[in-house]
């Protein structure tokens, strides 16, 4: 088939171009392709990730509800693999709180304990590390260790000032310094304000007062 003459001179142009550019071109469509192919998998994995996450999740609830010495090992087991595998994902941070819970209950403080540690020091989420703190510290009181649960109540968080302080006063009274605790439950009473945990702080105020 003849071409005109200026249908050859667009042919040739476009081979001089292609000549210039074409592996460039190609490199940049491979790199566009895999980018694609890249961020699909990148999202099946983050898929797959949450739904095995959730599973242990699960799992841990289920051990969480469930009698016995065997409920213990099945609890630290799932927290432990939430932990280990999973540790950014928001399941695991739940699944501590839950595991930590679950575990207080059994008067299990130590192994309790270590959970809340974990979240507190590897814990992303800022809500939940502050119900970390705070049932730390509870736990800490239980188990006497009155400067390390102190120690985990400062610096509250805004909407954490309230239970924050309640908690200082609780163990402020535990070592028998009575004034400061009256001083915490104050500034725990001003913070709650209306809200009901408001009566609960001030019997605690009035205890002391009728002591």
């Amino acid at each position: 088939m003849a071409y005109d003459l200026e249908e050859q001179e667009k042919l040739d142009a476009l081979r001089a171009w292609w000549d210039r550019y074409g592996t460039l071109v190609a490199v940049l469509v491979f790199l566009v392709v895999l980018a694609i192919v890249g961020w699909r998998g990148w999202q099946w994995y983050q898929g797959h990730q949450a739904a095995q996450a959730m599973g242990y999740f699960e799992a841990l609830q289920s051990a969480a509800q469930q009698e016995g010495d065997d409920s213990v090992a099945r609890i630290q087991a799932a927290s432990e693999t939430l932990r280990d595998s999973f540790p950014e994902s928001g399941y695991t941070s739940r699944g501590i709180l839950v595991a930590s819970t679950a575990l207080i209950e059994r008067g299990k403080l130590a192994e309790a304990a270590d959970q809340l540690q974990w979240l507190v020091q590897n814990g992303e989420d800022a809500a939940l590390v502050a119900v970390a703190r705070l049932r730390l510290a509870g736990v800490m009181l239980e188990q006497k260790q009155f400067d390390q649960a102190l120690a985990q109540l400062t610096d509250a968080p805004p909407s954490f000032e309230g239970l924050y302080a309640d908690r200082r006063g609780d163990v402020l009274m535990a070592q028998g310094k009575i004034e400061e605790a009256r001083a915490e439950w104050q500034r725990a009473l001003e913070a709650f304000g209306s809200d009901p945990l408001a009566q609960i702080v001030q019997l605690k105020i009035d205890a002391i007062a009728g002591a």
